[in-house]
């Protein structure tokens, strides 16, 4: 019937097409690490869990009419609670500011409580139907398979997850789409109504009445742990993908919506049609992608986004069209309907639960990806194995071939990612995996240990005593940083002041910065991850640029964006002549560190004359537009200054935004040749990056970035910069 598949489609867009609005609006007050989205995951499955829980019990034990009575009932309270939403919040899902944590009060369990006050009771009702208006539907037409009408939710929430990077986070900002969330959930409730005002007229048949009255079918014990287990696997192995893809190119939706829509998909095609699932041809390409995910593992970060974006991908659609084509071939009858969502949603949260809340305690490393992607071998292998009666020898032949490869590539992982190549420690935490890696060599003048934050090198240290204080990697005198800091020193002895100067620093690393500084200077950390401010002040010894330092430094533990919003509350701007934003995780990118709102506070930190640094270097996201365009918003000059790999340095991409057009002209820029240039928007720039949107899509390298208006300048004068409001 068309209002069935009409509301469930809808139910479908809207349950999918909320998780990365949600995630977008907890990304900047919790970090803007993988772990915001893992955490936003397990909330979701629970949620859909406890849907799935409620619409069984309501089959189970409730007559059809009263179980329309009390889903009328929930439909009622729901709108209700949105409604009062929207008149005390000013919008119907948007988290209120009283769940913006303190700077230090980050944690899973205010996530979590944030986002059941403002999304439980909407999100609890939309997973109810689907098991719920499947049950009705397979009442009133007894002669067809309810299961479509699953493949067609299943579709719904794939094209939800597929409009919202392409159409939705380019155009709309998150107010925008919390209340056009809103009022698509308004239509499914009165979709869902309609269903249910249909099952209270209908009369049932006796046939039927003599079906319900009839003992209950019993699914046994081995079969519901057979659909856990399967559900299970393939959530691990979404999460664990993501986390992968995360820490590399950047938490948000545009990373997050792939996996799970190649999740979505594996679910429309195992359940759309059962012949569409080949339990060879999935076990083939789940070789290949594993085969490439071991090369992979020893290749790291010289693999190209593309490459590692397709053979990521491959790994997940072929292990999780393995999980969800056994899991359809054990479905049961429709009357048990009810019990095979249950035990599907609860191996989903299962999986969550593992990824997120017993993982990171276990491994220190993301280990499960490797761990999930070899039992899914070793299951096809399992089923390839399984010979049927009649079968001849040569055809069997045809499945134990790839059986075998199947368990060889499997070990093959195995021992790619167990091989500890040149790592002495390796930590994980909300905030991602730190690695603190040796090299291998016997040179002992080029000892050094290195950091390493997923693929991505933060910084390395020399061990020898006459080395250990020398500049390295991105923080070279050379560098966009270094010349900001010489520059300044010169100017300072120009107008006659001491050349001491108190810095700020966005993201601490292994604390290279402080081997520029001198006696006198002020360096202030900013940085949000524990272990990295435990490795910096020489835990292990592995690095000592702090202590060494003689300048006075100072680290605070929390969100730099949040530490200096209250900082300028109480009236503590801190003046700093030079404040440097580096605060990438692996390669990730937080992008609430990095928008006009953020760049404004960042300004109103520096003293008379002060440079606002950024460093952009990124192998992934051309983030050169966007810091431009951060001047032009903000009525400050830019100066781009490159640097190539040499001896201890690392190539690397700064832009200084300086407050009087004249630093990125003075002697130390000049100095610097080619390498320095200053640069501009001539008109008004087509995409900037607001808190309300921020989308990465169009900054990726792979496209062709839009940089129309972006112009180097001579020198001759710069045009002025035309301040502009922040937004769209």
């Amino acid at each position: 019937m068309l209002r069935y598949a009409v509301t469930l489609f809808l139910s479908a867009f809207l349950l999918f097409g909320v998780q990365p609005l949600a995630g977008k609006y907890s990304l900047p007050w919790f970090g803007g690490t993988p772990a915001v989205w893992t955490t936003c995951m397990l909330f979701f499955q629970a949620m859909l869990l406890g849907g799935y829980a409620y619409s069984y019990a309501s089959i189970r034990w409730l007559p059809p009419k009263r179980q329309a009575r009390v889903h009328l009932a929930l439909l009622g309270l729901t709108v209700l609670v949105l409604l009062g939403r929207a008149v005390l919040v000013g919008s119907p899902v948007a988290p209120g500011l009283e769940w913006r944590p303190a700077a230090d009060g980050i944690s899973t369990g205010r996530l979590l409580a944030m986002l059941a006050a403002t999304l439980g009771l909407p999100f609890f009702t939309l997973s109810t139907s689907a098991p719920l208006l499947q049950s009705w539907f397979s009442r009133l037409r007894p002669d067809a398979s309810p299961y479509r009408l699953y493949a067609l939710s299943n579709t719904g929430s794939l094209l939800a997850l597929l409009a919202y990077p392409l159409l939705v986070e380019p155009w709309l900002g998150r107010g925008a789409q919390a209340w056009a969330w809103g009022a698509g959930f308004l239509l499914f409730a009165i979709g869902s109504a309609a269903c249910a005002m249909g099952v209270l007229r209908h009369e049932e048949a006796p046939a039927q009445v003599a079906r319900e009255q009839a003992p209950a079918e019993s699914a046994g014990v081995a079969l519901p742990l057979a659909w856990l287990g399967l559900s299970a696997c393939a959530s691990v192995l979404l999460l664990a993908t993501t986390n992968q893809l995360s820490q590399n190119v950047s938490a948000g939706p545009f990373v997050w919506v792939l996996p799970l829509a190649l999740y979505l998909v594996t679910f429309i095609i195992a359940f759309e049609r059962e012949a569409l699932y080949s339990r060879l041809v999935t076990s083939l390409l789940l070789l290949l992608a594993v085969g490439g995910v071991t090369r992979m593992a020893y290749a790291g970060v010289q693999v190209s986004l593309v490459v590692q974006l397709l053979i990521h991908a491959t790994a997940l659609f072929s292990g999780a069209l393995l999980c969800h084509g056994e899991l359809y071939r054990l479905r049961p009858s429709p009357r048990l309907l009810g019990a095979f969502y249950l035990w599907v949603s609860a191996g989903g949260v299962l999986g969550a639960g593992l990824v997120h809340l017993v993982a990171p305690h276990v491994f220190n490393t993301y280990l499960e990806y490797p761990l999930t992607l070899g039992l899914c071998c070793v299951l096809a292998a399992l089923l390839l194995l399984r010979r049927a009666p009649d079968e001849t020898v040569a055809r069997a032949t045809l499945r134990y071939v790839p059986a075998l490869l199947l368990i060889l590539v499997a070990g093959a992982l195995g021992l790619a990612v167990s091989e500890e190549r040149h790592v002495v420690g390796s930590w994980r935490g909300f905030f991602g995996v730190v690695r603190v890696t040796e090299p291998m060599g016997r040179d002992k003048e080029a000892h050094n240990f290195s950091l390493r934050h997923g693929d991505i090198l933060h910084g390395f240290q020399y061990t020898r005593p006459e080395r250990r204080m020398r500049p390295t990697t991105y923080y070279t005198p050379e560098s966009g940083l270094g010349l900001a800091l010489t520059e300044q020193r010169r100017l300072k002895e120009l107008a006659g002041q001491p050349p001491v100067l108190r810095v700020g620093v966005l993201g601490l690393g292994v604390g290279t910065t402080a081997a520029l500084a001198r006696a006198g200077d002020t360096l202030r950390f900013y940085e949000i991850d524990p272990q990295i401010i435990s490795l910096a002040k020489g835990m292990g010894g592995y690095f000592t640029y702090l202590s060494d330092t003689p300048a006075r430094v100072e680290v605070v533990e929390g969100d730099a964006r949040i530490l200096l919003e209250q900082e300028l509350a109480r009236g503590q701007a801190q003046g700093f002549d030079v404040l440097a934003v580096d605060v990438f995780s692996s390669d990730s990118v937080p992008v609430h560190l990095l928008t006009e709102e953020a760049v404004d506070t960042y300004r109103r930190h520096l003293a008379p004359g002060g440079v606002l640094a950024l460093h952009i270097s990124n192998l992934h996201l051309d983030l050169l537009p966007i810091a431009v365009a951060h001047a032009w918003a903000t009525g400050l000059h830019a100066t781009m200054v490159s640097t190539e790999a040499k001896e201890d340095a690392r190539s690397s991409l700064w832009v200084l935004l300086d407050q009087e057009g004249s630093f990125g002209r003075g002697e130390t820029f000049t100095r610097a040749g080619n390498r320095a240039q200053r640069v501009a928007f001539i008109k008004a720039p087509r995409r900037r990056w607001t808190d309300e949107r921020n989308s990465l899509l169009p900054f990726l390298h792979v496209l062709e970035v839009d940089q129309e208006g972006l112009v180097a300048l001579g020198d001759a004068e710069p045009p002025a910069p035309v301040a502009a409001p922040a937004g769209p």
